[in-house]
Order: C-alpha cells, then sequence, then structure tokens
C-alpha cells in the first residue's frame, strides 16, 4: 500500500484593526483556503487577552471552512494596529502562545503586514487610514522610517476617528454659533440615534475610537453634499495624510520630486471614497514623484507572505 501523504502545513495571516479583523488560512505555497472576518483586535493596554479571544476565534471559524477544525497551524503572523509598542505586542504574543493557535507565533505591527504586500522588499511609502492613522516607508538603502501612529489620544491625524470627532467638534460649535451652520448636525444627529443634541455628551464620553471613526462616512457623504464645513473637515483631513506621505518621502527618498511608489490601505482609503480621490490629486502638487499603485494593498495576504518566510518557503 502507499504511504498517506501528509498535509501541505497552514499558515495564518491577521489583519488587526481598531473597526476589523481578517484572517486569511492557507497552505504552505501561498493558497488561501478559507477566510474569516470579526470584530475589533487593535491593541490596548491591560486589553490583550480580549484581542487575543477575538483572533483565536476567527482563526478556528477559518479552519472549520477549510475542513480541518483541530487543525494547529504551522505560522501564524498577527499584524495588529498597537503592536509597535513593545509591551502590548508581547502580551498579546503570549495570550497568543498559551492559547496554542500555532506552533510559530509573530506580532508586528498592521502596517508592517501591509508593507510587505505592497512592495516586498521593495522601495516605497505606504499610508494607512482606517480607525487610526500611520504611514511606514523602505528606503532604497532598506532603512524603515515610520510616521504617525501615536494612537487616538494624542495623534492618528487624518484618521476616521480623527475625522469623526472633528465634526462632532464642528456641530457643538456651530450649535453655540462660534461656527457657521452646518448640515452635519442633522445627519450625526441620525446616525448617533440621538434625540437631541444635548445627548451626544454622554454618548461621547463613552464613544471609542471606532464609534467616531463610523461617522467618517457620514462627513463624507455630507462633504459630497456640497457642504462647506464638511468640505473643508475632509480638505483638513487630506493635508495631514499628506503630510505624512511628504515627510517620509524627504526621510527616505531626500526629494518629494524623486520617483516615489505609494501604496495606500485602510478603510478610509478605500477605491472610490472621497478622501482618496482628494488624497490622489492633492500628492500630485504636494509630493510631485509620487506614483500611487492602483491595486488594493491586502495586509493579511502581506501578512501570509510573512508567515511562508518564517516557514522557509518563500525568499
Amino acid at each position: 500500500m502507499m504511504a498517506s501523504m501528509e498535509p501541505m502545513p497552514l499558515l495564518v495571516g491577521v489583519d488587526g484593526g481598531g473597526t476589523r479583523t481578517r484572517v486569511v488560512l492557507a497552505d504552505a505555497s501561498g493558497t488561501v483556503l478559507a477566510r474569516a472576518e470579526g470584530g475589533a483586535s487593535a491593541l490596548r493596554p491591560g486589553h490583550e487577552a480580549e484581542a487575543a479571544e477575538v483572533i483565536q476565534g476567527l482563526i478556528g471559524t477559518a479552519l472549520e471552512q477549510a475542513e480541518r477544525p483541530g487543525t494547529r497551524p504551522a505560522v501564524c503572523v498577527v499584524g495588529v494596529a498597537g503592536a509597535g509598542q513593545e509591551r502590548p505586542a508581547q502580551a498579546l504574543w503570549s495570550a497568543l502562545a498559551s492559547r496554542r493557535v500555532a506552533d510559530d507565533v509573530a506580532v508586528l505591527p498592521d502596517a508592517a503586514i501591509a508593507l510587505e504586500d505592497a512592495f516586498g522588499d521593495g522601495a516605497g511609502v505606504l499610508l494607512v487610514a482606517g480607525t487610526g492613522s500611520v504611514a511606514f516607508s523602505r528606503a532604497p538603502d532598506g532603512r524603515l522610517e515610520r510616521c504617525g501612529g501615536w494612537g487616538p489620544a494624542i495623534g492618528d491625524e487624518g484618521s476616521a476617528a480623527w475625522l469623526g470627532r472633528r465634526a462632532v467638534g464642528a456641530v457643538t460649535a456651530a450649535s453655540d454659533g462660534r461656527e457657521p451652520d452646518t448640515a452635519l448636525g442633522g445627519a450625526l444627529m441620525t446616525a448617533l440615534e440621538l434625540e437631541a443634541l444635548a445627548d451626544i455628551i454622554p454618548w461621547a464620553a463613552h464613544a471609542t475610537p471606532a464609534d467616531f471613526a463610523a461617522l467618517a462616512p457620514v462627513v463624507m457623504q455630507v462633504a459630497a453634499g456640497g457642504d462647506l464645513r464638511a468640505n473643508a473637515l475632509v480638505s483638513f483631513c487630506v493635508e495631514e495624510l499628506v503630510l505624512h506621505v511628504r515627510t517620509l518621502a524627504r526621510l527616505c527618498f531626500h526629494d518629494e520630486r524623486a520617483a516615489i511608489p505609494v501604496a495606500l490601505a485602510g478603510g478610509l482609503l478605500g477605491r472610490g471614497s472621497l478622501v482618496r480621490k482628494r488624497l490622489e490629486q492633492r500628492l500630485k502638487s504636494a509630493v510631485p514623484g509620487a506614483s500611487v499603485r492602483a491595486e488594493e494593498v491586502d495586509a493579511a495576504r502581506g501578512a501570509i507572505r510573512r508567515a511562508r518566510r518564517l516557514l522557509g518557503v518563500e525568499a
């Protein structure tokens, strides 16, 4: 009798953000076997176990979809928002390792796996704007640089949470008469299902970055309808994001007029979004050498590529 062939090792790539988590299950050749999507897993101090719980559950879902329940993957690469800080990244790694989600676990910043998908080993600037924002770049000499990504309390300029928070501020200022009237007021009240503007105070007191980020599509919709204040907020958002790219262009390419590959990722910069359209237009003058990659960046796919490297099957 012929000996049965051993199944190929399984690999897991995780893209964890402040709004959602995506998991890809693949074999050693990189062929995708299953995908699963769930809630947020961005790291918050002291809540790493909760992120691990989300990731573990989605890995289990993907294994069931691939008809491999109970199988332990060989490598799991997790790219997650907040992992740029060593302490929370180590805490998440420990939580995942103790749950035995894979034989080998690696935890990286979410932008690192997106950079992997966008450019591989090549040079370029990656701008990520979802719930939070950050930009990474790899210089032609291989040097890595980062700009932004300081978190919702003091940074994340140009992110969806940043945009949503400022929209709420614009509405309250308009209510006081400190700013002109704006259609944002009614739109946000409807989106939040609030009866009176004063109700926005307790809502904001308990709102998470993801809650504020959920208001970004409302802001873009109102801006597209011609509202001046909403349009101004979108313009401010774009300028903040352009500044990230221009800063890294100068750091890694020495001149924003040099040929600079640029990739865009994150929910705020989805293809066809108002912020993306205006950003691409603004880059033409602010970073003349920028060449924006048309293909969508898939951070989970980048995590699988990194997992293949760790397994030793991709250079």
